[in-house]
């Protein structure tokens, strides 16, 4: 019987991580998204360290047509490079420029991240 309870909580105390995670994630996304300026109220704009090797920037919109568009573009960095994707389209390796504004970018992220959400100076 202790071991059904210990399963039990256990599983709630992971539930739980995965929606703390979750949580934090939609945040610093936000956040992030406001580094590429500040976002209309229409648009959706949303930058965020996936996990370890994986950064994420992704942006809805509507179009003078009226449709609602987006694109998501992952960065994946590799010890030899960074590959990018966008849209489900085939990884490639980025140029150094990219390189160096996406290096820009993750410096900022991690330094307003920091400070805005985990109060660190």
């Amino acid at each position: 019987m202790f071991s059904l309870f210990q399963s039990i909580k256990s599983q709630h105390d992971e539930e739980r991580e995965a929606r703390l995670y979750r949580e934090l994630i939609r945040k610093e996304a936000k956040l992030g998204g406001t580094l590429f300026g500040p976002v209309p109220t229409d648009v959706r704009r949303e930058f965020f360290r996936l996990d370890k090797n994986t950064w994420v920037w992704h942006e809805e919109w509507t179009d003078q047509q009226g449709q609602r568009r987006s694109i998501t573009t992952r960065y994946d960095v590799r010890p030899d490079g960074v590959l990018k994707a966008q849209d489900g389209q085939p990884y490639t390796y980025i140029d150094l420029e990219e390189g160096k504004r996406l290096y820009k970018t993750v410096k900022l992220y991690r330094k307003l991240i920091g400070k805005e959400l985990y109060n660190l100076k």
